[in-house]
């Protein structure tokens, strides 16, 4: 099997994120794999460890047909079996063709009209895949691919790399700085939790507006923004809890993260928690926007002895069955030869409405 993957996200996200650790997985079991991405540090460093054969392209609007027409001498010139356009970019600059199966992948609820070129769809949750059946019309075009929590140690972060005492209990966000992640909620709810650290790691456009309001509340020594860090189970190694105070949150793939690290989990009854987390069975869930709800959830996170042990036992379950590596993996290498099959039995044209 031969996949092209095109990828034209930011330098740096969870769906990014994904992207890239699943093409690490597959390279490690020897799939051929062509990468077309933008020159972002992540991308250059996966082609590079994985040997990869790749293109640079800027994905830049102004130079869409030029481009499109580069990646379809690219894709007539490597014969890929299947190309998986990964996120709203990336499948519009997906040239139309039929020679074989596109995927365009959803991390969110994205709009269908950026999908023309796609044969089928992928959605990293089961209400995603629904959205999808819904806009389409065509039910069997869309398939579950759940991102894998599966994280690889990349060396040793401990809490005096951010000024933490040792002894300091930890609440970790690992988030985009963005008005939709909740931080601000988080920020307030810190400062109605004594004695506890808050390690804030991730960068976006409001970094400054939430760092002004920690300094107004007076809580410079306490709430740490970390900056974005590749190293999440370094981070998640030295956390006492992990937190998603979400307004809006597709899924969120720290929450799959914080069940293989055994780091119980605090999360907002955004879409993508409240349809896999099952409050007090692998992590507490809060109503959005509820900050005495938060306080409280993280309050029991940390001090509740029994709660900890049986939250993280359950969120470890929860992953086996749906996030690890190998599961998800095997599901995704199992869609691509379903699409494969589909697309060359003749059944697979489809222009979504």
């Amino acid at each position: 099997m031969k996949i092209i993957h095109i990828i034209a996200g930011a330098k740096q996200g969870g769906a990014e994120s994904c992207a890239v650790d699943t093409i690490r997985a597959l390279a490690t079991l020897g799939i051929d794999q062509y990468v077309i991405c933008r020159p972002y540090p992540a991308f250059i460093k996966l082609v590079e460890d994985c040997q990869l054969e790749h293109d640079f392209l800027s994905f830049h609007p102004m130079l869409k047909w030029f481009q499109k027409a580069k990646i379809n001498t690219i894709i007539k010139r490597e014969k890929p079996d299947i190309i998986h356009a990964w996120m709203n970019r990336a499948a519009s600059f997906t040239p139309q063709q039929t020679e074989m199966p596109v995927l365009g992948w959803f991390g969110g609820y994205y709009d269908l009209k950026y999908y023309q070129s796609c044969d089928f769809f992928m959605g990293v949750t089961r209400d995603i895949v629904k959205h999808i059946q819904s806009a389409t019309n065509t039910p069997d075009r869309a398939y579950v691919g759940h991102v894998f929590g599966t994280l690889e140690p990349e060396g040793v972060i401990t809490k005096s790399d951010y000024n933490i005492p040792e002894t300091a209990k930890v609440v970790l966000l690992l988030s985009r700085m963005h008005w939709k992640k909740g931080v601000d909620l988080l920020i307030e709810a810190a400062a109605r939790i004594e004695n506890v650290m808050f390690l804030l790691a991730g960068d976006g456009p409001e970094i400054d507006t939430y760092k002004a309001q920690a300094n107004a509340l007076h809580l410079g020594d306490r709430v740490i923004f970390a900056g974005w860090c590749t190293d999440r189970l370094g981070l998640l190694n030295i956390a006492d809890v992990c937190v998603l105070p979400s307004r809006y949150e597709p899924f969120g793939i720290v929450i799959a993260e914080s069940w293989f690290a055994k780091v119980p989990l605090v999360a907002t009854k955004a879409d993508g928690a409240k349809n896999y987390v099952t409050d007090e069975q692998d992590g507490l869930l809060v109503e959005i926007d509820d900050c005495d709800g938060l306080v409280d959830a993280l309050n029991r996170a940390l001090y509740d002895k029994s709660l900890r042990e049986k939250i993280i036992k359950g969120g470890r379950k929860t992953y086996e069955k749906l996030f690890s590596r190998d599961a998800v993996v095997k599901t995704l290498i199992g869609s691509y030869r379903d699409m494969i099959k589909r697309h060359a039995a003749g059944r697979s044209r489809h222009s979504p409405g």
